[in-house]
């Protein structure tokens, strides 16, 4: 397959383009998620409330997802995903509109089982090009984080009055909007449904788990999971740490700003670097700048120190996800992925969880200094993850016959 024939891939660019639209909810309910909870909560404690539900609803609905999309498709999977946020948008706008605290709780439930088909899209990506080319298509899909990181944050401010006199109501309108557009490009697609993947009996799903015992599958899994934990548990307490310090919003929106820039950026080339050096030099570069993002954090306090730290975490996230996830994909075979994808997205929102639920416990009783610090130690389980299981990754065929 060359550049032409990728440009040509009318799934691919399908997937894309669905990405990139339905991807501009996500910073909207950043946005929303802390506001509306404010504005509703009996008390100020469960204003995070909402939010923490919608993280819980992936967690939970990641593995099933999977399992969804190894029955009926990946494009019926990002449609029923899509309509699902669409539903939980509507409840949400309700909710504000009608002042239940419960309903909004109940709308980003659903929005957060919703969103999480958008874990998925990666994985397309990867299966409706060439081998050759898979990299350099999972790394494209992390490019509409980018568009989202710009666009998203403007179509907040352009509607969340539209419902006024209720503040804020436009927004979840908004979101639900975006997704009934992002499932206009999802109606193109032609992805076929491996013809052994509806005939899997339940119990020969659940006994593939026995791939995670594979080097291969256990390292991509691993190292995935534990890179967006060192991620989570770094980006979350920021803002907090840098107002802490005497630093302005501004100033720290700023940090977080260029923070999204460095996590989407290098997606433009990191599939590329894949293709041309392979998966384990590139999540090694990652890994190096994660920790040096940890170092960044735990030398100083100044407004240097966090720009560094934050970009440094962004750019190896980067090189270390994308990585690890074409570890996983080269690793598994057709009948395989639809439970090891599932426990893979599973571990991530797992640890993801755990990691932002627990910064901010370290970050009030420790501070940012020690929180950057614990970060090595994620970095530390990574490479060691990586340098200490040497077996070679082999060919789906080859692992099949050791699982």
């Amino acid at each position: 397959m060359s550049v032409v024939s990728l440009v040509r891939n009318g799934n691919l660019i399908g997937l894309l383009v669905a990405d990139a639209i339905l991807a501009a909810s996500m910073p909207i309910l950043i946005i929303l998620g802390g506001l509306a909870g404010l504005m509703l909560a009996p008390t100020t404690a469960l204003a995070t409330l909402p939010a923490s539900l919608q993280t819980l609803a992936w967690l939970f609905a990641a593995a099933p997802f999977s399992l969804l999309m190894g029955k009926l498709g990946r494009k019926a999977g990002f449609i029923i995903g899509a309509v699902l946020t669409i539903v939980g948008a509507l409840v949400g706008t309700w909710a504000l509109m009608s002042g239940s605290f419960f309903l909004l709780c109940a709308a980003h439930l659903v929005l957060g089982i919703g969103l999480t088909s958008h874990q998925y899209f990666r994985f397309a990506a990867a299966e409706v090009v060439s081998k050759e080319w898979r990299p350099v298509a999972i790394s494209l899909v992390l490019t509409s984080g980018l568009i989202a990181a710009f666009g998203g944050p403007q179509i907040f401010i352009m509607t969340k009055d539209i419902l006024a006199p209720v503040p804020l109501a436009g927004g979840y309108a908004a979101i639900a909007g975006i997704s009934l557009v992002g499932i206009l490009p999802l109606l193109a697609l032609r992805i076929p449904i491996p013809p052994t993947l509806p005939r899997v009996p339940s119990t020969s799903r659940f006994a593939s788990l026995a791939v995670l015992r594979r080097s291969a599958v256990r390292k991509a899994v691993l190292i995935g999971a534990i890179s967006q934990g060192a991620m989570m548990f770094m980006m979350v307490p920021t803002t907090l740490a840098m107002i802490g310090c005497g630093f302005s919003e501004g100033v720290a929106g700023d940090v977080i700003r260029w923070h999204v820039v460095a996590m989407f950026a290098p997606s433009f080339f990191t599939g590329f670097l894949i293709k041309r050096f392979s998966a384990t030099p590139v999540v090694t570069v990652g890994l190096g700048l994660l920790a040096l993002a940890a170092i960044s954090g735990a030398t100083g306090l100044s407004a240097g120190n966090f720009y560094g730290a934050l970009a440094l975490l962004g750019a190896g996230w980067n090189f270390s996800y994308i990585g690890a996830t074409d570890m996983l994909a080269e690793a598994v075979t057709d009948d395989e992925k639809s439970v090891v994808q599932g426990v893979n997205d599973t571990m991530i929102a797992l640890v993801s969880t755990i990691c932002a639920f627990a910064s901010g416990a370290v970050i009030a009783g420790l501070g940012w200094i020690i929180l950057s610090a614990i970060t090595l130690v994620f970095v530390a389980l990574s490479f060691a993850v990586l340098v200490l299981d040497r077996r070679a990754t082999a060919l789906p065929s080859a692992n099949a016959n050791q699982g």
